[in-house]
């Protein structure tokens, strides 16, 4: 645990380095489109991906999820090369900001509407059944108000009856975009999942050692056979739901009663507690995160927009093969 746990800290580290250089770049004009943070979700992010394999398993982040993507395998110069436009993107600079994959190594291009992803993660599963591939697992990535749509039903539900290991993280963040969680469903989260059928997990995600544990124990026990598993992890997003947004919504209040929560502080603490890091480490790395993120999105800023005259307007650099 103590690696993983070494491995999680540090992508959220780079991924707290990255959202503050693209926020920056955001409110100067060089990046056009939406710009989404993961302040608040870090935790989270960081602990699902963390016991992924790149390449065997599935994993579908969202927007927001940096440090998933960090904790999985992707380099930052991915995401800016999404964000700033580069025809040597894994989208070829045809999206404009984080609705880019990897089909290739188990990472499907998402859209905003998550819940249909779910059915993406099952049919990817199912594929590799039939391959005869076991040992694997697929995380799918939702929020609070994802589970109140139509295509979440129809994929959790499918993924329930063919026992399919999947493991659907709902990072409740209390808000769907400004819509409060009693304004979206009158039933709880976790007794969603048991209506489905699904082995449920609850979790404080902004306590990083708690949430680390949670998705090692509900991550083992699809990738055991034990079939789906469904983990609602509560935390608060500490920002808008985009860069435009100043999420004048969220009471005061709530953001005071969180303002010491911030996993990514959290994070760091427990970790010097547990003396799994030390602070010469912590800052080190803190320093190392920030001169990577300005190395490569500098990379990005130098690197070709598509051409519209040489394009061969496929939709992705990956090929299939049939």
């Amino acid at each position: 645990m103590q690696d993983a746990a070494r491995r999680a800290y540090k992508a959220m580290a780079l991924a707290r380095a990255f959202d503050t250089k693209i926020s920056a770049l955001y409110k100067a004009g060089k990046i056009f489109g939406g710009v989404f943070l993961g302040r608040g979700h870090e935790a989270v992010a960081a602990c699902e991906a963390v016991f992924l394999t790149k390449g065997e398993d599935v994993y579908t982040p969202f927007i927001r999820e940096q440090a998933g993507r960090c904790a999985w395998g992707d380099s930052v110069l991915d995401s800016a090369r999404s964000y700033l436009g580069s025809a040597q993107g894994y989208m070829r600079g045809r999206d404009s900001n984080v609705h880019w994959g990897d089909p290739a190594n188990g990472n499907p291009a998402p859209i905003s509407h998550l819940g249909a992803m779910i059915s993406v993660v099952a049919g990817m599963m199912l594929a590799k059944r039939f391959k005869g591939e076991t040992g694997r697992v697929g995380v799918a990535c939702i929020g609070d108000g994802t589970t109140s749509v139509g295509a979440t039903h129809e994929g959790v539900n499918l993924i329930a009856v063919e026992k399919l290991p999947v493991v659907i993280v709902v990072t409740n963040n209390q808000f769907a975009y400004s819509t409060p969680n009693d304004q979206e469903f009158a039933a709880s989260l976790m007794d969603r999942g048991r209506g489905y059928g699904l082995a449920c997990h609850e979790c404080d995600g902004t306590d990083f050692m708690e949430t680390l544990a949670t998705m090692e124990r509900a991550i083992s026990a699809a990738r055991a056979g034990e079939g789906p598993q469904w983990v609602v992890a509560n935390t608060l997003r500490m920002c808008g739901h985009g860069e435009h947004d100043d999420a004048a919504y969220i009471p005061d209040e709530l953001k005071a009663a969180y303002a010491d929560r911030d996993p990514y502080a959290v994070a760091r603490r427990q970790m010097l507690e547990a003396g799994w890091l030390t602070e010469a480490e912590a800052d080190a790395w803190d320093d190392e995160s920030r001169d990577e993120v300005q190395r490569l999105v500098a990379q990005a800023q130098r690197e070709a927009s598509p051409n519209p005259a040489e394009e061969d307007w496929s939709a992705t650099s990956w090929k299939p093969e049939y």
